[in-house]
């Protein structure tokens, strides 16, 4: 049973006038614009996000009892970067130096479980076919939009490098592939989002997306349908585009 619009509306305030307790301390700014919208409706509000990342930290050795805790981040970028900024990066590893690609993620609660549905659907329709749901038992119902669409590879050992310069140029190549499929799919979740809310809200405004540079994606989208059927038979292209690296990741207490 969903809870009153006066609750949820009560967690929503209380949520969003929370400091940001994320590494940067602020949204990042190519997911502004998917943040604003979602906390701009009554029945949706975001409680984390990030845009996508590529990250190079130094860690403990596997099987450490505290991973997370000592973790030092050597480089971090929220756009695409240059693998000099990297070999630079990891001239001060001592320990085990990991390049991550980190993909779009973003948590929202919703007022009632159909809210939640809608907006699994958005995701999954748009390339993010990680996302779920999870209901508490306090009836807080969260929707995570999270991909597979992920990199992961160690560079060094004990402060040793494990490869050559131009093998870190062609990881830090893949990581900046990753991040513009990362944006493209951002932007597709965007106005997917945007058709979705205005089909059930014809008063709601539209917004620019800074995913893209400018005059791209800017031809009409569709109504997004919501019991639209997905496919039973993706093509091998489909499932190659959603190919990736499992992420276990180390920095979940910063997102």
């Amino acid at each position: 049973m969903a809870v009153s619009m006066e609750t949820f509306a009560r967690w929503k305030k209380t949520s969003l006038r929370k400091l940001d307790q994320s590494r940067k301390g602020s949204v990042d700014e190519r997911a502004r614009h998917v943040v604003s919208l979602l906390n701009s409706q009554e029945r949706f509000f975001t409680t984390s996000s990030c845009s996508g990342r590529i990250v190079l930290v130094d860690g403990p050795p596997e099987g450490s009892a505290v991973q997370k805790k000592d973790c030092e981040w050597l480089f971090v970028s929220h756009d695409p970067c240059s693998s000099e900024d990297v070999v630079s990066a990891l001239s001060r590893s001592s320990r085990e130096a990991v390049l991550k690609f980190e993909a779009f993620v973003l948590h929202v609660q919703c007022h009632r479980l159909e809210d939640a549905q809608l907006l699994h659907s958005v995701a999954i329709n748009s390339g993010f076919r990680n996302s779920g749901l999870t209901v508490s038992r306090t009836g807080k119902i969260i929707t995570a939009v999270r991909s597979t669409h992920g990199l992961e590879v160690p560079l060094s050992y004990s402060g040793t490098l494990l490869v050559g310069a131009e093998y870190v140029h062609f990881l830090t190549q893949k990581a900046n592939q990753k991040m513009e499929e990362n944006f493209r799919r951002m932007h597709r979740f965007f106005q997917n989002l945007q058709a979705a809310l205005t089909t059930e809200t014809p008063a709601l405004q539209g917004a620019d997306d800074p995913t893209l540079p400018p005059g791209e994606g800017d031809s009409q989208t569709a109504v997004y349908k919501r019991r639209r059927k997905r496919q039973q038979h993706p093509s091998v292209a489909e499932r190659d585009e959603e190919d990736g690296c499992s992420l276990d990741d180390c920095l979940d207490l910063f997102s």
